[in-house]
């Protein structure tokens, strides 16, 4: 008999609002600190509502994860609800305490709950999701289902270029003085998710279609490694870039699939408005 599977994720990965209601998900919703209090992103605000603020708060927002609280409730309304266990993907342990708090969370509930820490955020948690669901369907266990979706992590990358130094030096990740030098050189940063789930600075070059060429020339480097159909254009509240962009993409790489995506807003308090970056995960 096939066990009743919840699926479970946080808002990292930014899902559409179509697939979260087409196969059950259930989403923690991260937290923005702004000075009034903390607002639970996608619940409390929406994004145009969420950039709006942070052009205008004096000052700058810290992020957090979903309250221990809300995270019991959620495994005890599962419980109530007759699921047999749960699958949580919840974005990278080096950013976010959410995956560490799953499994203590689900262990106060009494529920038994499967946590993958995705090692990245965005679109490819989406992908591991859509994987893990196909799985069930097909009648798979769910160590089975676990288990394939963590061999998929190593297939995903993710790099994206920070608007500006601005909102990193807000949010201490930059000191004020490279901030100055970035805007007096013209400086792009290129970030990218390590295999450990982790953040790091790969490339430091002047110009913006610089720093997008080393993106591509990631891509491209994957695709030799095998192949990748779908591209998510990620961005900050910057759908117009993510457009102009991929009519560039398409003629370099035709049998590719772009899809313009936002950016979760708790990368918007970091990295800023506008930033733009590519994500995917190789077949």
């Amino acid at each position: 008999m096939n066990k009743k599977i919840a699926w479970i994720t946080d808002t990292a990965a930014l899902l559409p609002e179509r697939f979260i209601q087409e196969h059950s998900i259930h989403v923690l919703a991260l937290n923005i600190v702004f000075e009034e209090g903390a607002l639970r992103e996608t619940v409390d605000m929406t994004h145009d509502e969420f950039y709006d603020k942070l052009r205008n708060s004096p000052k700058h927002p810290k992020t957090s994860q979903p309250a221990f609280g809300e995270h019991v409730a959620l495994y005890e309304k599962l419980k109530d609800q007759g699921y047999d266990c749960a699958i949580a993907i919840h974005t990278s342990e080096q950013l976010s305490g959410t995956v560490s708090s799953a499994p203590m969370a689900a262990e106060q509930a009494g529920f038994k709950s499967y946590v993958i820490d995705a090692k990245i955020g965005s679109y490819p948690m989406q992908v591991m999701l859509a994987l893990g669901i196909e799985l069930e369907n097909q009648g798979h266990a769910p160590e089975v289902i676990v288990e394939k979706i963590e061999a998929m992590r190593g297939k995903a990358e993710l790099a994206f270029i920070p608007a500006s130094l601005e909102q990193l030096h807000k949010s201490g990740r930059v000191s004020g003085m490279a901030m100055f030098l970035s805007n007096l050189l013209n400086i792009k940063l290129v970030i990218e998710y390590n295999k450990e789930g982790g953040v790091e600075v790969t490339k430091k070059v002047r110009a913006d279609n610089r720093a997008k060429k080393v993106v591509i020339e990631k891509l491209e480097r994957a695709i030799l490694k095998s192949p990748v159909k779908e591209v998510a254009i990620i961005h900050c509240n910057n759908e117009a870039g993510a457009i102009e962009w991929k009519k560039e993409l398409l003629k370099a790489f035709p049998s590719i699939q772009f899809t313009p995506t936002p950016l979760s807003a708790c990368v918007g308090v970091h990295a800023g408005e506008g930033t733009l970056g590519l994500t995917w995960i190789r077949e």
